[in-house]
């Protein structure tokens, strides 16, 4: 079961998004009645530089087409989490938006960005073979539209420990549970840094980003 936590923090979301700023969402295109194997072959067909994402979930196949703010959104959560695993003394592989293919379970994905933390030992020096080796520890997806794909249920059932989903305002964090994400306040992987510090990071980004990677480079020291 998926939990609701409160919307504590509007003071600070609002932050992120300057008032009167109106989110340019993704262009999505859904297919129904897929197969596994014409998703294959869709996805073979598609030159390896592009910039739609897929994502297909037994028999349904979506195209984002990402627009600015979703890029952007995206990558700048992407380095938010490079600072902190720096700042924490963790190791971190960046997988980005590699395709994630699971046949047994018919299911297959390009986040946003993915990364291996935890097991950053288990993949590291190495191609990901994800037949033999687990799930990315942690993926973040922005859907400042509305998708298709329940991919809360989706990255759960490839038991992908931590999932950030963002709307372009709203950061929830999901964590797995019993093989179901239940939400939480705080990242698992970075229990002690509040939501907030990403509103902020953002916020800052969206001025100078190389100035608000240095503050929350000094943040984290103190």
């Amino acid at each position: 079961m998926v939990s609701t936590a409160p919307d504590t923090q509007q003071t600070a979301i609002r932050k992120t998004i300057p008032a009167g700023i109106a989110l340019k969402g993704e262009q999505r295109v859904v297919i129904h009645g897929v197969t596994w194997e014409g998703y294959l072959q869709i996805l073979d067909a598609l030159p390896q530089s592009r910039s739609t994402r897929l994502i297909y979930d037994e028999g349904t196949l979506e195209f984002t087409m990402p627009t600015e703010d979703h890029d952007f959104s995206g990558r700048m959560i992407g380095l938010f989490i490079r600072v902190l695993v720096r700042g924490f003394g963790k190791k971190i592989k960046t997988m980005g938006s590699t395709t994630l293919n699971f046949p047994g379970l018919k299911k297959g994905a390009e986040p946003d960005e993915a990364f291996y933390i935890q097991n950053q030992p288990l993949v590291s020096g190495r191609n990901v073979d994800l037949e033999a080796d687990p799930a990315p520890d942690l993926i973040v997806e922005v859907d400042i539209t509305n998708t298709d794909i329940d991919k809360n249920r989706l990255y759960a059932s490839m038991n992908v420990p931590e999932f950030w989903r963002f709307d372009g305002r709203i950061l929830r964090i999901y964590q797995l549970q019993n093989q179901e994400y239940v939400e939480v306040e705080s990242s698992p992987t970075f229990p002690t840094v509040p939501k907030e510090w990403l509103y902020d990071f953002l916020e800052q980004c969206r001025q100078d980003e190389l100035a608000a990677e240095d503050a929350l480079r000094d943040r984290l020291r103190q």
